[in-house]
């Protein structure tokens, strides 16, 4: 396997964590909307800096004066985007190219680029659909896909992808494989309750608003698609559909760390699976740590930041996992 094929894997890996990460405090900080038009930012390849730049801006979006603090943490993002589809086109143009690449390598890098594509019109239809929940969700869990698959890719093509030895983690494929689902499906709550701003619908930990089990609607909470044209910016649900959604999260939060905590415990005995378990055991309490400081703080941003990052990196554990169990598509 080409050595720069490996190389252009790894840096597009970081790159993705580290959009990830700035989607996410993009989103936090309230700036998704920083910039109202796509790909450009009030009609520029730039967000506007001096006056006449902003009075110009204000004149063509009266709906959406400036706020250069919010615009310009829009378009970094954008860029180091960018950058990330720069990557995985030229992923596939090592991939091939060079007659060394294996076929399932080219499938990859193809599965990737289409990815990345579909990703880049999730960001668009994130600004143009006004922060609409389900896009905003489906554009986080494309850049999870995205980072998960370049992870993958990166193991594929390293010099010790064929030597792995997979033996001592085969007798927990089953148990990784569902710990793996259900942390997607955990993933998927998380960005919902992002998407749909009920991260603060229950202020306090253990309980929430006072009590165990608090009014909830759960039927208006969990309807995916929602009305066209609507800024749903701050979110539009009343407290009830929130606290559903809280509420969901946090059970999701509970049944995930039961589980994936119950393996980890059972790696831990076993000599050669040790390593593994202590890494997946020590990011679930990490994780579950940010996400109760997050309730008792009020959402502070890096915070909120790192409970998103350390959610990505639980998914490349549990992908490490899933790979040295066996199942590798190689």
């Amino acid at each position: 396997m080409k050595p720069g094929l490996h190389r252009l894997a790894v840096i597009a890996a970081i790159v993705a964590f580290v959009v990830i990460m700035l989607g996410a405090y993009v989103r936090l900080s309230h700036a998704g909307l920083g910039c109202p038009d796509w790909p450009g930012c009030y009609g520029q390849m730039t967000w506007p800096v001096d006056t006449n730049e902003v009075e110009q801006a204000n004149m063509a979006f009266p709906e959406r004066p400036v706020e250069s603090v919010k615009a310009w943490k829009e378009m970094v993002h954008r860029y180091l985007a960018g950058l990330l589809v720069l990557l995985v086109l030229a992923i596939n143009v090592v991939a091939w190219v060079s007659r060394q690449t294996r076929g399932t390598t080219r499938l990859l890098a193809g599965i990737l680029l289409v990815l990345i594509l579909f990703q880049a019109a999730l960001g668009m239809w994130t600004v143009t659909l006004r922060l609409l929940p389900v896009v905003v969700m489906g554009h986080l869990m494309g850049g999870l896909a995205t980072f998960s698959l370049l992870l993958w890719l990166s193991w594929q093509t390293g010099r010790t992808a064929r030597s792995e030895n997979s033996g001592s983690f085969m007798p927990f494929r089953s148990m990784i494989i569902t710990s793996l689902i259900v942390l997607v499906l955990q993933l998927m709550l998380g960005g919902w309750t992002s998407a749909n701003y009920s991260a603060l619908a229950c202020p306090d930990f253990p309980s929430c608003q006072g009590e165990f089990w608090p009014d909830t609607n759960f039927k208006d909470g969990f309807v995916l698609w929602r009305e066209i044209g609507v800024d749903y910016e701050g979110g539009v649900l009343d407290l009830p559909s929130r606290t559903a959604i809280h509420m969901a999260h946090r059970i999701g939060a509970l049944i995930t760390f039961l589980l994936l905590g119950f393996l980890a415990l059972r790696l831990v005995r076993f000599p050669d699976c040790r390593r593994g378990g202590i890494l997946l055991a020590a990011l679930l309490l990490i994780q579950v740590t940010l996400g109760i400081l997050n309730v008792l703080l009020f959402l502070p941003l890096p915070i909120a930041v790192a409970h998103n990052a350390t959610g990505a990196l639980l998914l490349a554990v549990m992908l490490w996992l899933t790979r040295r169990s066996g199942l590798r598509y190689d």
